[in-house]
């Protein structure tokens, strides 16, 4: 069993993303994590190139870390001068951290086109760098840019600037596919050839452009690397960087070498998670292993299968990451779908009851109602075949207002009367939209019978027109709600908007109070 390097570049490469941007307490709070999680490297920026990078170099010093080490980026010494008089390598000296990672030109027309210098020169830029940090007491990591594109079209020159590294001293030799475009078998022989000349540490540093990214990282694993270098959810440049959350568990549980603790690697859904809250980018319930739908089951028949096999169709068990299977309820559901539900909440239920709820979600999705994402409605349906169920409130009936007032603008109020046990209550609320007022109202009815209700908020939204009868059209709504760390969704559907709201507000209410606060 292999000890495989992990080497985290989230905050540098990863801010690369579109529409990602880190504000320099994220940065240090994703550090942090990562520390906390047994990243042993940690790139934090390019303290040459931003105000932000330097600084942060400056604040995480100040940070008591378990074992990552922090490492600056920048790129050898420009051409034509030393490196005590290049700006770049100096800003990564004053970073004052144990590990610099150093990128140079592997590819000749990068060297010719590009930074427009000779191969001589090009060469002598990657070892006096190179040597002039080692020189220093630090760390090298050197990445080797376009390496796979250079050696494609110049193996003998790509080989050449990695060995001009090695021969400085550099701690590490990382084979870069920059333009994501090589595939696995290429990353399979070129990783080889360049084994069979350097003796030093090899890592990988791959992209997804043609999809391979992972694929790609794992080849050079088996070809000879030991270090992967990449980035959390895989956020980066263009398509996306290598993503570690796949790569690690792959490397784990699949390949068999070691990476981190397997009580930590338990804690990987976890860190996925925090890294898309801090990046304030709605996490990919897509993603393998981490996803939210990485272990979900819609398929009756799969789902039955699972009820009596869990490895009938899950490749791994969900736990080892962090994560937990689902059931999707659809009308695409079997009896087992509703039954793991039941199972999964503690609701004990017999044959009917499940048929029932099974028939009940197969006519409302035939009217435009949604269950993959609003189990907790599909959750109230079986409260309510309970014997025992008592519903917390009851409508009584609801009148909604949207007027046009002179000095006001739009103006929504909404009366509420509902029956709490024996009770009536009659409310009215004001609000910047209906559902705002209905929402208001109806809490205002039951904060007196249910005061929890006063930390459960409404976090999002959404309205989707589903056909094309125009103002006609049938409309659903998905309501999230929130308690603390408890999330659930609801769901309503109706030709008229409000009507499909309070469907989605009514159970979303009702499972606060009965499932969250337990009231």
């Amino acid at each position: 069993m292999q000890q495989i390097v992990l080497y985290d570049t989230t905050l540098r490469d990863g801010t690369q993303r579109e529409n990602l941007s880190l504000a320099l307490t994220d940065k240090i709070k994703i550090a942090q994590r990562l520390d906390a999680f047994g990243m042993p490297y940690i790139e934090g920026g390019w303290p040459g190139s931003n105000p932000k990078d330097a600084e942060f170099f400056s604040r995480i010093r100040d940070v008591d870390l378990e074992q990552a080490k922090i490492c600056a980026f920048g790129s050898t010494r420009y051409k034509d001068t030393t490196c005590d008089e290049d700006a770049n390598i100096q800003a990564l000296v004053e970073a004052a951290t144990p590990v610099v990672t150093l990128v140079g030109k592997s590819w000749d027309l990068h060297v010719t086109k590009v930074i427009d210098t000779s191969f001589a020169e090009n060469t002598a830029m990657i070892g006096d760098s190179v040597a002039y940090l080692k020189e220093l007491g630090r760390e090298v990591v050197y990445d080797a840019e376009h390496f796979f594109d250079g050696f494609k079209a110049n193996p003998e020159y790509a080989i050449e600037t990695v060995l001009a590294a090695e021969r400085n001293g550099a701690d590490y030799l990382v084979l870069c596919d920059t333009n994501g475009g090589t595939l696995p078998w290429e990353i399979t022989d070129i990783v080889t050839e360049v084994g069979k000349v350097t003796r030093a540490k090899l890592g990988i540093h791959t992209h997804e452009d043609a999809g391979c990214a992972v694929a790609n990282s794992l080849a050079a694993v088996r070809a000879g690397c030991v270090m992967v270098q990449g980035t959390i959810n895989g956020y980066g440049e263009r398509v996306s960087n290598a993503n570690l959350t796949t790569i690690l568990p792959d490397l784990q549980l699949k390949m068999g070498h070691r990476c981190v603790p397997d009580e930590q690697l338990q804690r990987l859904t976890e860190l996925s998670r925090f890294v898309a809250e801090t990046a304030n980018i709605p996490h990919d319930d897509h993603l393998p292993f981490v996803g939210r739908s990485a272990f979900a089951h819609k398929g009756g028949i799969h789902v039955a299968a699972m009820m009596k096999s869990a490895q009938s169709y899950q490749h791994i068990d969900p736990t080892l990451v962090g994560n937990q299977m689902r059931t999707v309820v659809s009308e695409l559901s079997g009896r087992s779908n509703i039954l793991h539900l039941a199972d999964r909440q503690g609701i004990d239920t017999d044959h009917d009851r499940i048929k029932d709820v099974l028939e009940r979600v197969k006519e409302l999705e035939n009217k435009g109602y949604t269950f993959e994402g609003a189990e907790a409605s599909v959750e109230m349906m079986l409260r309510r075949t309970q014997d025992d169920y008592e519903p917390a409130f009851e409508l009584i009936d609801f009148m909604v207002v949207v007027e046009h007032r002179e000095g006001r603008g739009l103006l929504s109020e909404v009366t509420v009367k509902v029956r709490i046990g024996d009770k009536v209550a009659h409310t009215v609320a004001e609000g910047n939209g209906p559902v705002n007022a209905l929402n208001l109202a109806l809490r205002k009815a039951l904060l007196p019978s249910y005061p929890g209700l006063d930390q459960v908020h409404l976090v999002d939204y959404k309205v989707r027109i589903l056909d094309t009868g125009g103002t006609a059209a049938t409309t659903r709504v998905l309501i999230d709600s929130q308690h603390g760390s408890s999330h659930w969704t609801t769901v309503g559907a109706s030709t008229n908007i409000i009507e499909a709201s309070w469907t989605a507000l009514a159970d979303s209410v009702e499972y606060a109070i009965l499932e969250v606060l337990g009231e």
